[in-house]
């Protein structure tokens, strides 16, 4: 398993896409944080020059977070799947391949997502009226939705894995993520006893997690880690098992 993600690691950080992505990813936050700060210079009654605000933009973006994670993923389960015919001749098996592929793109992204966020704390605490606590709240909140996020990253590489159209991925990731709560609430409402359900979709506890950052009511909450694992335990057994008896072309 060594040798095969040293060798995955090595066409990994030779992927000129992957790292134009990133920079993307760097100069949007600086470019967000620079459009809030002159702003606030031009006009100084502008509400929204604050720390609180600017971290806000990430606490409540989650669909586009898991969307850059699905580039990040194709990086190796893209059009590079085409090899994996070749690797399994060579003798190694599936179940290598579909963890390697994950560890790899998945250890990419984490390191991504921690530079952006010191980034974000940074132009945050320099440029921005700070309020007190804020990064407190703002670190409590992303930890809060680090289950979350990866839950939608294993979903992303099990469906990748499997060969199902990046199509049909953004829409299933928008479902889960952005609209899930709505439609059970809508669903279950006249179902007694099922009908606080929508409290534990993630659309709905994401939600709740901006809400209480603005508010400054923060704290930690177990809940949006079991919906979080439960999510990536399935998509992992599922996509794991039918990985291994999928036919490759």
């Amino acid at each position: 398993m060594m040798n095969y993600m040293k060798s995955e690691r090595y066409r990994l950080m030779r992927k000129k896409s992957l790292h134009i992505t990133t920079v993307i990813c760097l100069v949007l936050i600086t470019a967000a944080a620079a459009v809030l700060y002159f702003s606030g210079q031009y006009e100084s009654s502008f509400p929204y020059a604050t720390s609180s605000f600017f971290y806000s933009n990430v606490i409540g973006n989650t669909a586009l977070i898991l969307i850059v994670a699905l580039l990040f993923n194709l990086a190796l389960t893209g059009k590079d799947m085409s090899l994996i015919k070749q690797s399994v001749s060579f003798g190694i098996s599936r179940n290598t391949i579909f963890w390697s592929k994950l560890i790899l793109t998945l250890s990419y992204f984490l390191v991504v997502c921690v530079i952006g966020l010191l980034l974000m704390i940074g132009l945050g605490e320099n440029l921005f009226t700070s309020e007190e606590h804020s990064v407190r709240y703002f670190l409590i909140a992303s930890f809060n939705m680090l289950p979350i996020v990866l839950s939608g990253f294993f979903m992303i590489h099990a469906m990748k894995m499997l060969k199902v159209s990046e199509v049909y991925i953004v829409i299933m990731l928008l479902f889960i993520f952005v609209i899930s709560g709505d439609v059970l609430r809508t669903l279950l409402k006249p179902v007694s006893g099922l009908d606080e359900l929508y409290h534990y979709a993630p659309s709905t506890q994401l939600t709740e997690n901006l809400m209480k950052f603005m508010g400054q009511t923060i704290h930690f909450e177990i809940s949006y880690w079991i919906t979080g694992i439960v999510i990536s335990v399935i998509c992992l057994l599922i996509g794991a098992r039918r990985f291994a008896k999928q036919n490759i072309d």
